[in-house]
């Protein structure tokens, strides 16, 4: 069985990790089946922390292909992916391709394949903020029509689907176990969605693996453990907003006389906040610095007191690390943060964010596990073998 693996952006590499992992220590269902895997790397993100080191670390294989679209607009990069991808599943004709997440790079390659009619599995499925203004809702939603295997992440993101209606068949929304797997049954040609779990929380149980043991970035920054916040923003409605991004700064300033805030700042973010004049003073408690590496981030992440971002992944993570986290959008795709006070949205409401950041956080138990247990990639990819 060939398998293709779509990505171009740095999280997608990072969720690609444990399932390569899983190729490589997994053994096939039946043992007469051989797997062959490629990478393509359409080039989305072509120069964000997408170096030799970062591959080595997290084990993934040099991309079998790199298509070297790189930055542009939307309909642009989407259309160079999907003519770029089209040729190379044209000429490697793949049994299965899997795409991960929302970027151009999902979108582009599950309409490549959908079109020469080669199986779409995707991975982080079902997943809906409701708002059709972000790109990477437009591209959740058009993906998930496209694929034939909807692996969703949690128990909502199925239920998403059933309220579309987009599969025939849908397992039931709990966590299917490893055992279970075998008594699935596929009607080939049919889409369904199943709940494996966050093959997300698989990627950080093994970058903080790697981080804890080589990252030291606590030292290099002269923090200490739950005496700092951790903000990042990025997402196009804040920084292309000049209102919201100011609002936000103005916050994390505000937040910053009270506790050191260290703040890395997004390239993206970068170019807006010099174009819109906006650049605050760095201090000893408002720290502006570059981007780290994912690793150096988990670290950051993990020993924060709190966490400030737009970033769905960091949402994630800060309630995989049961640090109190402040959404600065309007909504939230990972609705199960919320539901237990560890996350709290505020959008771009000021007086929202400072109440948010400065108060006591609002849980008193420790996460459950909506997201799994770490193993959604070897579910994954027995699934698939089962095909």
């Amino acid at each position: 069985m060939k398998i293709t693996s779509i990505v171009g952006a740095r999280p997608q590499f990072i969720k690609l990790a444990p399932l390569v992992r899983a190729l490589r220590t997994q053994p096939p269902s039946k043992p007469a089946k051989k797997r062959s895997h490629i990478i393509i790397h359409t080039g989305q993100h072509y120069d964000f922390e997408m170096n030799k080191v970062f591959f080595d670390q997290l084990e993934i294989p040099k991309p079998d292909f790199n298509l070297e679209v790189g930055s542009g607009p939307h309909g642009w990069q989407t259309g160079m992916m999907l003519r770029r991808t089209e040729d190379v599943l044209i000429d490697e004709r793949p049994d299965m391709v899997l795409v991960f997440g929302d970027t151009n790079s999902t979108l582009a390659g599950a309409l490549a394949a959908t079109k020469l009619h080669i199986p779409v599995a995707h991975v982080e499925s079902g997943l809906r903020s409701h708002n059709r203004r972000m790109p990477e809702e437009i591209n959740r939603i058009m993906t998930d029509r496209c694929s034939d295997i909807l692996f969703c992440p949690t128990e909502n993101a199925v239920n998403n689907l059933v309220k579309e209606g987009v599969s025939n068949i849908l397992k039931e929304g709990k966590l299917v176990t490893l055992d279970a797997i075998e008594s699935l049954t596929v009607d080939q040609g049919t889409p369904f969605a199943v709940n494996v779990g966050d093959i997300m929380y698989d990627s950080v149980l093994l970058g903080l693996e790697i981080a804890e043991t080589q990252s030291n970035v606590l030292d290099r920054l002269r923090l200490k453990p739950k005496e700092y916040y951790l903000a990042t923003v990025h997402r196009a409605e804040n920084t292309d907003d000049r209102v919201r991004l100011n609002t936000i700064l103005e916050s994390l300033q505000e937040i910053g006389a009270e506790h050191p805030v260290i703040f890395p700042v997004h390239p993206r973010t970068k170019k807006t906040i010099l174009a819109y004049e906006l650049l605050p003073a760095s201090s000893t408690q408002f720290k502006i610095i570059d981007p780290v590496s994912y690793f150096d981030m988990l670290i950051l992440e993990k020993n924060a007191s709190k966490i400030l971002t737009d970033s769905g992944g960091m949402q994630k993570e800060a309630y995989f690390f049961a640090v109190p986290c402040v959404t600065l959008r309007d909504e939230t795709e990972w609705v199960e943060t919320l539901e237990e006070g560890y996350n709290i949205l505020t959008g771009a409401d000021k007086e929202r964010i400072c109440s948010a950041a400065l108060s006591p956080p609002h849980f008193e138990s420790s996460p459950s596990e909506p997201f799994g247990d770490g193993r959604s990639a070897e579910r994954i990819l027995h699934i698939i073998s089962c095909l």
